[in-house]
């Protein structure tokens, strides 16, 4: 199936978890010292400084999969029946400007699907359209057109197969499943596999529950399945995609690793920050929420790491609120806070990939609209990809106030996280380094940046709100100007603003902010 036209043939902080930036007044002179030592203020440095920031370029403390920040299409995206708007050209460059990345099909729709493959859709709109089965089926155009989808833009496809096929005994019922199999096969896709979506929830779904170690044997039988496909013998397989890690949900995941631990190429789980039906702007701004996150990773991390070491933990479908988001909240500028430093900790964290939940047309928490808009987070994202490497490094903070009040200096509100910078970025040469910064103060904050990055030519990417609607807004601007997609075929130009060798940076209160710090020549950073 051919394309649309546009498709081309440091050491981590020591204060504080996900290298938020605490309370600090000194820079250690090693990992393991934490003993404060006294700060000289360097010349030229004005007393209402607030930060003193240096990076770790010798190694990185954590290395990500290049397919870190990912996507889902939920199967609820079709609408009347028909999936023929995944051959837009605009929509697929829109995808395309996140790639390299997963796409995950998934959602709770996923355990109502079978597939069919029908040979001779109705092809009038005065009938059921072709893609009419998959409210309740998967047919071999609607497959075809999604893959084609992910293929033209540059995204590799992740399909959740139906776990809710159950024979009398409640095991897993695979025919409906390996016909599926067989027919990408016969089309030679290049598909990765998952079954089933937030099975811990399935008795609240369909008054009938499926525990881990069922789910484990559900999982080795599809494994086994897919090595009798030559296509599919080698293809990895995710899961078991749990939801929120409550105690449940960990002796779910504790039995399914039991049995499955092994089988599976990745362990995933899903995480929503808020109820989407009572969330309010300033929920947004909240350090508590940002760090609801932390604890999380902790729990799924004991349990995988006591049966498998060191095996993949990807957070696979997650969104600012849950119950679909709430327009103008979910949707828009002040979203970006929660998804800036979703990106941060979970990198800082070793966690090697998230997907976000939903790429379109999802409820409010998704990236474009149902008119092929970029909203906010579509641009943020953007900024991130472009700029953002998937070796994180370290960083070093110390504060400089003229007057420190005990305990907090600028506490988490002000976050600060460190990356090389992306290798297919042409325009910054390897050993470039990017720092991205929230702000969550109602004030500016200043960094003064010392070592290694200390009088370099710094370019910054200031992302705001565009209009009146401020934190609210649908649209943003990027060091002064909005953004919004040229034409179709285009996206536009994302132009830095240089800042002066040794220049303070300020930051602008509630806002988020790239600054690539360049030719810094980081050991860390000049090989791949």
């Amino acid at each position: 199936m051919p394309c649309p036209s546009s498709c081309p043939p440091g050491l981590l902080a020591l204060m504080a978890p996900g290298l938020a930036l605490m309370a600090a007044f000194s820079l250690p002179s090693q990992a393991g010292d934490r003993r404060a030592m006294p700060v000289e203020k360097p010349s030229g440095v004005k007393g209402r400084t607030l930060i003193l920031l240096d990076v770790n370029t010798k190694s990185p403390v954590r290395i990500i999969s290049e397919n870190f920040l990912s996507l889902q299409l939920d199967p609820s995206i079709i609408h009347d029946g028909w999936l023929d708007f995944l051959s837009s050209r605009r929509l697929v460059t829109l995808a395309r400007g996140l790639a390299p990345a997963f796409l995950r099909f998934a959602g709770k729709r996923t355990d109502f699907l079978q597939f069919h493959n029908v040979k001779n859709p109705a092809k009038s709109r005065g009938g059921p359209g072709p893609d009419y089965y998959l409210k309740n089926y998967e047919d071999a155009r609607s497959l075809d057109k999604l893959y084609n989808f992910a293929d033209c833009s540059g995204l590799h496809l992740i399909f959740a197969l139906n776990a809710l096929r159950r024979n009398p005994n409640n095991s897993w019922n695979s025919s409906n499943a390996l016909s599926l199999l067989k027919y990408s096969a016969s089309k030679k896709y290049n598909i990765s596999w998952e079954l089933g979506n937030e099975p811990n929830n399935y008795r609240t779904l369909i008054g009938r529950s499926v525990n881990g170690s069922q789910l484990g044997k559900d999982y080795t039988q599809l494994r086994s399945l897919m090595q009798l496909i030559r296509t599919y013998s080698r293809a990895h397989l995710y899961g078991p995609n749990i939801g929120r890690p409550r105690k449940n949900v960990i002796a779910f995941l504790e039995g399914f690793m039991k049995v499955a631990g092994g089988t599976v190429d990745a362990v995933t789980w899903q995480h929503y920050y808020i109820d989407g039906r009572v969330a309010k702007v300033t929920d947004f701004l909240k350090t508590r929420l940002l760090d609801t996150l932390s604890d999380q990773i902790r729990k799924i991390q004991k349990v995988v790491n006591t049966y498998t070491p060191g095996k993949k933990i990807w957070l696979e479908g997650v969104g600012t609120t849950s119950a679909g988001g709430m327009n103008n909240l979910s949707d828009s500028y002040a979203a970006g806070f929660l998804w800036l430093n979703t990106l941060g900790l979970l990198a800082s964290q070793g966690i090697d990939v998230v997907v976000r939940h939903s790429f379109l047309d999802h409820g409010h928490n998704h990236l474009v609209d149902q008119n092929f808009n970029p909203l906010p987070d579509y641009w943020l994202s953007l900024l991130y990809k472009r700029l953002i490497g998937p070796k994180v490094l370290a960083i070093h903070v110390a504060g400089l106030q003229r007057k420190p009040r005990p305990g907090r200096v600028i506490r988490d509100k002000l976050r600060i996280y460190a990356h090389c910078t992306s290798y297919h970025n042409h325009n910054y040469v390897r050993g470039s380094i990017t720092l991205y910064i929230i702000n969550l103060h109602r004030s500016r904050k200043k960094i003064k940046l010392a070592g290694t990055l200390r009088d370099k030519i710094v370019h910054q990417y200031l992302l705001q709100p565009y209009g009146k609607d401020g934190l609210h807004s649908k649209l943003v601007q990027l060091n002064g100007q909005p953004l919004a997609m040229v034409d179709d075929g285009t996206l536009p130009e994302l132009k830095p603003r240089p800042l002066r060798a040794g220049r303070t940076l300020v930051i602008p209160p509630l806002t988020m902010s790239f600054y690539v710090v360049k030719n810094v020549n980081a050991l860390a950073c000049r090989y791949r």
